[in-house]
């Protein structure tokens, strides 16, 4: 009888994405560290309340070029680790789809955070895409309304001030609580409650590998930390995995 082949949790952060042109918010460049009065553009009180927050968060979000964003050699190592036959599961903080764009079937990751690539009207509830408003704010229209009722669009993400979906987060405890291994890729771990889902791992037997360019709270209880460019760090360490080294 075959033994059961270990479960790999990946939980990814915006430092995997930052090699596709798409910068984090807290690192040492982040946007947050460039531009302190930013983080209200993806604040729900402030985008809600002040039309000016919402015409620069459109702008913001028009320049960023974030849905043209290309996957890097991080996100198609996760690819190979998957086809590897490896049990993979796949959590993350980004919301620029590049996971599933790379090639990781839909149903093996979890968008914690919401995309950025559908927008949703808070008073109706439609959504619609995220290209179609963009392009009426390049067409003029400053704070594009909902189509279907005038009301505000927001991005379909978990903005700062909203919680995270239940359920979502629900899935996310039982894949921390059931893996093997738990690999933190490019995220600070600061941000709650995704940051207590490596302790949850830990708490249940599973090892912890940190791949960050910059120090997280669970460094001194990793099995490993991992300095090296993810691009680079994240290819190799998928090489070891599948080697079973």
């Amino acid at each position: 009888m075959n033994a059961k082949r270990p479960l790999i949790a990946v939980l990814t952060g915006a430092g995997i994405s930052t090699d596709s042109g798409i910068p984090d918010y807290r690192g040492p460049n982040g946007l947050w560290q460039r531009d302190p009065k930013a983080q209200e553009l993806v604040t729900i009180g402030p985008y809600l309340a002040d039309p000016d927050v919402r015409r620069r968060s459109w702008l913001m979000r028009a320049e960023a070029g974030a849905l043209a964003a290309e996957p890097n050699p991080g996100h198609r190592a996760l690819v190979e680790l998957e086809r590897s036959g490896l049990p993979v599961r796949v959590l993350t903080q980004n919301v620029d789809g590049l996971h599933r764009r790379s090639g990781l079937p839909a149903r093996k990751v979890l968008e914690l955070h919401g995309t950025a690539h559908q927008v949703q009207c808070v008073r109706c509830r439609v959504r619609s895409a995220m290209a179609d408003a963009l392009a009426r704010v390049a067409a003029g229209e400053p704070d594009p309304a909902c189509t279907a009722c005038g009301g505000v669009l927001k991005p379909c993400t978990v903005m700062f001030g909203e919680t995270l979906d239940p359920v979502v987060l629900d899935q996310a405890d039982a894949i921390a609580k059931a893996c093997d291994l738990f690999v933190a890729v490019g995220t600070t771990l600061q941000v709650h409650p995704v940051a207590a889902l490596p302790q949850i791992a830990l708490e249940h037997g599973a090892r912890l590998v940190i791949v960050n360019g910059e120090p997280t709270p669970y460094d001194p209880v990793a099995d490993e930390v991992i300095r090296e460019p993810i691009s680079t760090a994240l290819p190799e360490l998928v090489r070891r995995l599948v080697a079973g080294e």
